[in-house]
């Protein structure tokens, strides 16, 4: 008959083993206590898995870059795009030694320096953004210095003028704020005499522009960039002759500041209140001159067409030629690939030298 067990046959054995081994008995019982403990704690603490969306991405914000403005006369940054379109006033500054040193040249953003009468130059001075409160000695004006304001839409400031030029200055075409018709905006000087004392201010040149609905000027002129010193110079020292050594000019290249120290009449040219005159660019543009009679025989220069020029800047010289289709044309500077060349940002003086008379040069 086949012998069957069941777990009550077992318990005595199992008695005796404990009893027998009361140690082994011990461990086997902490262990299971402990299993038994973990088991219940993993299952208080058990949490079903819960699929994690991945977090949405954030699109970057860029920002747009701030825009900038410039001058179109000078290329220099001005505050908004208002003061891009501020009126352009021409100023005729004398240039005879008994005007020297002149107030106001320093800040010009373009100048133009041609023979006046007798051998001595004139200034014809341009301002947009830069207001200086003291500008003269103011002088008379010649036609060809209205050829270069006209393309500007400027208000032309000086004393009455050749037959020519107050012909056309006065034919209604232009911004005309001649002395002779607004005399409060203009006064003279006591420490200088006659006709060397008369001066202007932009705080009344603004009043009579703003008074005249003259606010706004609108031009083409050079293209601008940022100018940097030349690492093989090749014109550090200019000279410029117009007529004699009064009204000679010569250049220094300072390559620190990036401009042209100036000197006339063998001193350095000054600005009475803010010190030596310094242009970003220097350009030579080769003109006809003429003896013309008007009221009386004056010089005229030949301002239209084309002539051989020569342009300064970062140290360097850049043979070229000049080209002003007519009055109302701005002036042009090609190089020698037919590419209108660009133009350091800051001030601009610019010497009509006669043909067969002045000259140019420099090392």
């Amino acid at each position: 008959m086949k012998k069957i067990f069941s777990p009550a046959h077992l318990l005595p054995v199992v008695h005796d083993w404990m009893h027998r081994h009361p140690r082994r008995t011990a461990i086997f019982a902490a262990s299971g206590l402990l299993l038994a403990s973990s088991l219940i704690v993993f299952a208080s603490l058990y949490r079903k898995p819960v699929a994690i969306e991945p977090a949405p991405t954030q699109k970057k914000v860029v920002k747009a870059p701030e825009k900038k403005y410039y001058s179109p006369l000078t290329g220099v940054q001005v505050t908004d795009e208002a003061a891009t379109k501020q009126a352009v006033t021409a100023i005729m500054i004398e240039n005879s030694p008994s005007a020297r040193p002149q107030s106001g040249i320093k800040e010009a953003g373009i100048v133009y320096e041609a023979i006046a009468e007798g051998g001595i130059t004139r200034f014809l001075a341009l301002y947009q953004t830069e207001k200086p409160q003291l500008i003269g000695p103011v002088r008379s004006v010649r036609l060809y210095y209205v050829d270069w304001l006209a393309p500007y839409q400027a208000s032309v400031a000086h004393i009455g003028g050749s037959k020519f030029a107050l012909d056309e200055v006065r034919n209604g075409s232009y911004r005309d704020i001649d002395q002779f018709f607004n005399s409060p905006y203009y006064w003279r000087a006591t420490d200088r005499y006659a006709p060397h004392n008369v001066y202007t201010s932009f705080e009344k040149l603004d009043a009579l522009n703003s008074m005249k609905g003259y606010n706004t000027s609108t031009f083409t002129s050079f293209t601008r960039t940022d100018g940097k010193p030349s690492t093989t110079p090749n014109a550090t020292s200019v000279d410029l002759n117009f007529s004699s050594a009064w009204y000679d000019t010569h250049y220094d290249y300072d390559a620190r500041t990036n401009t042209y120290q100036r000197g006339v009449g063998g001193e350095a040219h000054m600005d009475r209140e803010k010190g030596q005159v310094a242009p970003s660019v220097v350009i030579a543009m080769k003109v006809d001159m003429t003896m013309v009679m008007e009221d009386g025989w004056r010089e005229q220069i030949t301002t239209s067409g084309t002539g051989s020029a020569v342009v300064f800047q970062n140290g360097t010289v850049i043979e070229a030629t000049w080209r002003k289709n007519d009055r109302q044309s701005p002036l042009e500077l090609i190089d020698a690939n037919g590419a209108a060349i660009s133009l350091n940002r800051g001030q601009t003086w610019i010497a009509a030298i006669p043909n067969g008379k002045g000259t140019v040069a420099w090392q």
